[in-house]
Parts: C-alpha cells; structure tokens; sequence
C-alpha cells in the first residue's frame, strides 16, 4: 500500500502550498473598523511562532454593493461582515451571497453592533457560520476566524480527494466534467478550439490475465505519468476517463496540433520500459490508441458529440491495428 501513502503526501503537499495565505474580506463602512480587524489579524500571524498558523491576505469593502462585487473578484476564504451600512444592510448582503451559486459557500462570520438574540437568531438562519458582539475580545475574533479557516482547509482536502483517481494521482472523470463545461464557456465566448484524445491501453485485459492485476496497476500509472509529462502547457490536462482509458484536454489547439500531441504521447508510451514485478531485468513494453477530435465550439454544440467523436477516432484507431492515431474533426 506503498502508493497510497505516496499519494497522501503528494496531495497535502500541494495543498499546503496552496494554502499557505488565506484571503479574508472585510465590509464595514467605518474605515477604522476596517482598519482596526485588519490589523488585528495580520499582527496576529506576524507574531505567532506557530507554524502551522494561517497567513492572510486582506481584503475590504465599505459598503454592501462593493461587497458583492468584491466577493466575486476577489475570491475570499471568508468574509467578516457588518450589519449596521447605510443603503444595504449586512443582512441584505449576507441574503444576495446565498442566492448565487459562485458564493453561497463562502463561509460569513456576522461582527455586529446588534448585540440582540434575535439579530443573532437571524444571521445565523440567513446562513452565517458565526455571529460576533461588538466591542469584541481581539483573542475571540483571531480564535474564531482560524477555526472556521481550519474547516476551510479541510473542505478543501476533502474536495481535492475528490477529483484525483487515487491508482493514477491525476485528476479522475469528476474533475474532467467540470474542467471541459468551464472551458467549453470560454471558447464559445473567444471563438477558440478545443481537442479532445482518447487514449485506450492496448490488449489490457490480456496482459492482466497474463502478468496480473497489481503489474496492470503499474502499467496504469506509468501510462498516466508519461502522457502528463508529455503535456507541456499547464493548461492541458489529463484524466483517469475509468479503467484502462485516458482523457486529454487540449485548450486553443486545433487538429493538426492535437495529433501532434497525440503522436508524442504514443511514441513516449512505446518506449516506456515498463517495471516488471516478477522480474525486474526485464522490463515491459506496452502501446495505446488514440482517438482525437477538434471543435471551436457554438452554442449549437455538444460537448457529448465532441468526445463522442474522439471515442470513434479511438474506435478506429483500435479497429486498423492499434497503437496508432486518428482523427476526427468536426
């Protein structure tokens, strides 16, 4: 089970990285209250010895419609929101976040002058996580904004364990699904391409049946590396698509350029030198069929057709004597 603690530690280790600074968006229309939670909590990670302790990056808004604007450009981990704004209360704003599917999950920590039950009773069932009094303990509001950090972070890992094919370490069909809807938007709206390969592990079953599941295992993982490693722009992608087939993600690329990726990846995978298990001076060879396809997508479109037509390349591939390309344009 040596993979899956490989895998873990890959995992924590990029979203350590990814996680190092959280962005924290602060509404109040008193510039010093602004002020005065935003220095609160950076001198609060500056002097900690901790270091596990979050780092932030501070973000404000003065008033309820900066703060819609701001949620959607900045992005923030969490938003610490007041109550009390002339125009658009906080619970207005708070109501808006939770109506739109971009920010109805960002968690809003209530710090209010309202100090009533009710208002409390209120924000919560508005769908805040937390609701402070004013004047606040400077110690209560460092404690709770890390607590409900550390549910951010774990959120996240729970969330990146879901997108990643635990056998292969790249992102599975889930991950896949959404990557293709968001950039199908982008290239409907600039008029770009997209390609599509297939990729399908050749005579699979046979060679399961002759050296096993665990060596196929190996073959699986070697297979997914190298098209990764193929890939040289850090907008391709691949995915684990089930089983022994592959997905790749080509972003502004047309035919031409997605055989020629295509004819990288199966060359690279006919010189693997697979590890063999059972003995390991002789290594094992393995091919792939690729299937690719090309669209500038319309709103007329369907991603379904597209990769169905990648699927029927691949099928062709298979059907003219394997590991080779081919192509279908729509």
């Amino acid at each position: 089970m040596k993979w899956i603690s490989q895998f873990i530690c890959d995992v924590f280790g990029v979203l350590l990285m990814e996680l190092e600074k959280f962005k924290i968006l602060i509404v109040d229309d008193s510039r010093f209250n602004l002020e005065v939670l935003s220095r609160i909590l950076l001198a609060a990670a500056a002097e900690t010895n901790d270091p596990d302790y979050p780092q932030y990056i501070i973000a404000t808004a003065s008033s309820g419609p900066e703060a819609l604007e701001k949620v959607i450009s900045e992005k923030p981990d969490l938003v610490l929101l007041d109550i009390i704004m002339p125009g658009m209360s906080g619970f207005d704003v708070l109501a808006e976040f939770k109506k739109n599917e971009e920010t109805r999950g960002v968690p809003v920590i209530i710090i209010s002058g309202l100090a009533d039950e009710n208002d409390e009773e209120k924000g919560l069932l508005l769908g805040a996580v937390d609701y402070i009094t004013k004047p606040f303990k400077n110690s209560i509001v460092i404690a709770r904004v890390k607590t409900h950090l550390k549910i951010v972070e774990q959120m996240r890992i729970i969330e990146r364990l879901s997108i990643i094919d635990q056998l292969t370490n790249i992102p599975n069909r889930r991950y896949f699904d959404n990557r293709i809807n968001s950039e199908w938007k982008r290239a409907i709206r600039e008029k770009a391409d997209i390609s599509i390969l297939m990729i399908d592990v050749d005579h699979f079953k046979k060679f399961n049946d002759t050296y096993g599941h665990q060596q196929g295992d190996v073959v699986l993982k070697e297979v997914a590396a190298t098209v990764k490693s193929t890939l040289k722009r850090p907008t391709d992608i691949v995915a684990r698509w089930g089983g022994e087939e592959f997905v790749v993600l080509l972003i502004n690329t047309e035919i031409s350029g997605a055989v020629t990726v295509a004819e990288q990846i199966r060359e690279n995978i006919q010189n693997l030198q697979v590890l063999n298990i059972a003995d390991a001076d002789t290594p094992l060879h393995v091919t792939v069929s690729i299937g690719a396809s090309s669209i500038a997508p319309s709103i007329t479109n369907l991603i379904e057709d597209t990769v169905g037509a990648a699927d029927k390349a691949l099928y062709d591939a298979k059907e003219s004597g394997r590991n080779r390309v081919c192509s279908e344009l729509l």
